[in-house]
């Protein structure tokens, strides 16, 4: 199926809503003795182990999310630093025993635990790592060699010749794993790939700007390629983006000879897997064939989010304007900090932020997202909403966020917590934190200018966008958590304003009932 046929986005979006009927119409149960493993094991290939002796990121955590990209000076990764970028990205931070087992908690939020992203690296000779392409394993730290010798030309050619990507001393690329996620999620499993790869993305992208090396997501690229050089099996395992690390003034060498095949054995993820063709059939749509398609594809400027005030709705001539960064709380916790204490809030304690915490968050948050399909980088696809529930020097109520000027549009006066526990699927945690934020984006007007690619680019985007309000709300000293929602009942809530959007993300943030010291 061709990128260009945007139906399939349409109808890939509308059959995974989730609606009061269709949660209780699933029938699914989750079959415990069929969970997936939570690695990817390569059980022949030689362990690289990794050192974990990693000296601490400095950089203030929000000036680490809020900044965009770091001056394309030289900047070569060597091996630590590229530990350091996986560790706060994709590593375990923490282990918890159980009579059942171990519990490995990770850097970055995964939806349901489930960890369906894995990491690549693709270098030149680094200081202390010969050129080669890597799998990055998070179970014992360490990296195993999938081929030897310098491949990055695959992946400049299969970007169109991307200026990040054909500089970059190290490309880290995501993939997904479709069992390890749809063994809970089903075939809703293609928006998970976005949000948790988003979330994981935020971390690599604040590690690098705090390490001082340029990074940008590239989701411009050839598909069969990138999947080609990794060995990976396609019906089990895609690649999802690629990010560019470091610079380099002379570009990755061609590549003139044939990619030899690969294929390492690795261990079954689980008895047996259950397709769900529908994520599969979104992926295929969204695929692109050669590196001039990929350059194509993001040549002209992309949709931007309305982010500006609109008449018609209540309240569409007052805007409440958000703390002025002077008055916003200024900690000085390290990105690296914040990483290991940045947890998936379970409870939250009803009780209030300010309105300086609240626009610390957003604003660290929305900046914008170095991105190919940005263009200017600042430029978001998706619309931010939200339900204050107990925000100090903010009246009750629902509204959207402007970035020119920073305020909150008024939508509609009043409290909330009730629909906004129905909205994220009837849990208590959006009800019970101060703040209930919702990424809603126009997808016909992105897949218009995308094609199908887009609503892979909408979804990436808004994980990263909830990656950083995780990140910006921890700095903080509160909690955050990561919610899946009704989708028409959101974009109902918010009408007339949302009329023709869509929901793509839900994120709840407020002050963690777990914690005493708020």
């Amino acid at each position: 199926m061709a990128n260009r046929d945007i139906a399939a986005a349409r109808a890939y979006h509308n059959a995974t809503k989730h609606s009061y009927s269709s949660v209780r119409a699933s029938g699914h149960r989750l079959d415990w003795d069929n969970r997936p493993l939570p690695f990817k094991v390569y059980p022949h290939l030689e362990a690289i182990r990794l050192p974990q002796d990693l000296p601490p990121l400095r950089l203030p955590a929000l000036e680490a999310i809020a900044r965009l990209e770091a001056e394309r000076a030289t900047a070569i990764p060597d091996l630590s630093g590229l530990a350091q970028l996986l560790y706060l990205s994709a590593g375990i931070t923490r282990r918890r025993r159980y009579p059942g087992g171990e519990i490995h908690f990770r850097a970055a939020s995964h939806t349901g635990a489930m960890y369906a992203i894995e990491l690549y690296a693709v270098c030149g000779d680094l200081p202390g790592l010969p050129a080669g392409v890597y799998h990055f394993g998070p179970g014992d730290f360490a990296l195993r060699c999938l081929r030897a010798g310098d491949w990055r030309g695959v992946l400049a050619r299969a970007s169109g010749g991307e200026a990040a990507t054909a500089h970059a001393p190290v490309v880290i690329v995501s993939t997904g794993t479709y069992w390890r996620n749809a063994w809970k999620y089903q075939s809703r499993t293609y928006r998970h790939f976005g949000w948790d790869n988003g979330t994981l993305l935020a971390n690599l992208l604040a590690a690098a700007t705090a390490s001082d090396w340029p990074a940008r997501v590239v989701l411009g690229f050839a598909d069969e390629p990138v999947n080609a050089l990794l060995g990976l099996d396609t019906e089990r395992e895609v690649a999802l983006s690629l990010v560019p690390v470091g610079h380099l003034e002379a570009r990755s060498p061609e590549i003139t000879a044939s990619l030899p095949p690969i294929a390492h054995e690795t261990v079954p993820l689980g008895k047996r897997e259950v397709d769900y063709p529908a994520m599969r059939e979104m992926h295929a749509a969204t695929v692109l064939r050669t590196g001039a398609q990929a350059a194509a594809w993001r040549a002209s400027p992309a949709p931007q989010a309305d982010t500006a005030p609109q008449a018609g709705t209540a309240s569409s001539g007052a805007t409440h304007p958000l703390a002025p960064p002077d008055e916003a709380p200024a900690p000085h916790d390290g990105i690296h900090q914040v990483i290991l204490r940045r947890g998936s809030t379970r409870s939250f304690a009803a009780r209030p932020i300010t309105l300086a915490q609240l626009s610390t968050v957003l604003r660290a948050a929305t900046q914008g997202v170095p991105a190919d399909f940005l263009n200017p980088p600042h430029a978001l696809l998706n619309d931010v909403y939200i339900i204050a529930h107990a925000v100090e020097g903010l009246p009750s109520g629902a509204y959207v966020l402007q970035r020119d000027p920073w305020a909150l549009q008024p939508l509609k006066a009043g409290a909330f917590r009730a629909e906004a526990g129905y909205l994220g699927l009837e849990q208590q945690l959006p009800a019970d934190a101060s703040v209930a934020i919702y990424y809603l984006a126009d997808l016909e007007a992105i897949c218009e200018r995308f094609g199908n690619r887009g609503y892979r680019a909408v979804q990436l985007e808004a994980g990263i966008l909830g990656g950083k309000v995780y990140l910006a709300a921890y700095a903080l000293t509160l909690g955050a958590t990561g919610l899946t929602f009704y989708d028409d009942d959101v974009i109902d809530f918010f009408a007339p304003h949302a009329a023709g959007k869509s929901a793509i993300f839900h994120m709840a943030v407020g002050r963690s009932a777990q914690r005493t010291a708020d």
